[in-house]
């Protein structure tokens, strides 16, 4: 047991750590490409803070842990919106544009809705458990690069009919060419090596505990995997600019589903195991409180008495799996 907490913790930090250097490095090599910063804040960084989830659920998905996998991928959305948001939001209260309530935070309700048609799909047709197969893997993927090239389109047009929204040349000097590459080697394999004993010490705790390797990853795995999430979107409130938090969460929950889970199941169909229909509801009906908390009452705000509402939700459903692990 003590093995496997010191896998689980040392695996975290790699996975973190890892997360770190594979953006830094990337994100420089993006930019001596001629890329913008725009471009790169909605790819390289898109994919470094949901790097730990892409990580953990492929190699879940390999080793044939498939409801570890969307466990891991149905926890940290749920934590991402209740906790990230809901604290985020008590902290300071989120203004939320127009242009993303109507546009992007429905796309992280169409994606958690299409996670639970998939799941069911099998069942419906008279299966006997859900899985995620790799056809429905492969369209995930599809569905991640349109959202990307709409996002990258989208954002390419509002720069050229808006002087202010040029990018600006970076404060922060680039790192040399041999040091950018030595981050993005060293990164990704910290990611890996990190990734594949997280697993082991995941799974070697909830056999211990005599719990299902889906409650792991409801909670401590995905807990853990949405730190980068979480650290980025409270030094964003703090700093004033709950656009920073919410673009995070949003960006996030979507590549969770769409590339993460996408991947994991083109490399192998995921069976979702002991994770059901509660689990799949309730980040149904938190990604759509999303939408609805900054839609209704106070227009284009989510206000602290939301956010808290947001945090006590997280912590009845955390409640609810541990009476019922």
């Amino acid at each position: 047991m003590i093995t496997d907490i010191l896998l689980l913790a040392g695996g975290l930090v790699l996975i973190l750590a890892g997360a770190n250097m594979l953006t830094d490095g990337s994100g420089d090599l993006a930019r001596r490409m001629g890329i913008s910063d725009l471009v790169v804040g909605l790819t390289v960084v898109a994919f470094g803070t949901s790097a730990p989830e892409l990580v953990i659920s492929v190699i879940s998905a390999i080793k044939g842990s498939g409801e570890l996998a969307i466990g891991n991928v149905v926890g940290s959305n749920i934590f991402n919106i209740c906790a990230i948001i809901g604290i985020v939001s008590i902290i300071r209260p989120m203004k939320v544009k127009p242009s993303i309530m109507n546009n992007e935070i429905p796309v992280v309700f169409i994606a958690a809705l299409t996670l639970w048609v998939f799941g069911n799909l099998a069942v419906w047709r008279g299966g006997s458990e859900m899985i995620l197969t790799r056809w429905e893997g492969i369209y995930l993927i599809g569905c991640m690069i349109y959202f990307m090239y709409y996002t990258v389109r989208k954002a390419r047009d509002t720069q050229d009919n808006d002087p202010e929204n040029q990018p600006q040349e970076a404060a922060k000097p680039p790192m040399s060419l041999v040091r950018a590459i030595i981050y993005v080697v060293i990164g990704l394999g910290a990611l890996i090596y990190g990734g594949d004993i997280f697993v082991d010490g995941a799974g070697g705790i909830a056999r211990a505990m005599g719990v299902s390797e889906a409650v792991i990853g409801l909670t401590i795995v995905a807990a853990g995997t949405s730190l980068p999430e979480l650290a980025v979107s409270i030094t964003a409130a703090l700093k004033g600019k709950p656009e920073l938090a919410i673009g995070n969460v949003i960006g996030s929950n979507i590549f969770n589903i769409f590339m993460v889970l996408g991947v994991a199941a083109a490399i192998h169909p995921l069976s979702f195991g002991s994770i059901g229909n509660i689990d799949l509801v309730t980040m149904l009906v938190t990604s759509f409180l999303f939408w609805a908390f900054a839609k209704f009452y106070k227009v284009n705000i989510i206000t602290r008495l939301e956010g808290s509402l947001l945090v006590i939700i997280y912590i009845a459903y955390t409640a609810w799996l541990i009476i019922n692990a």
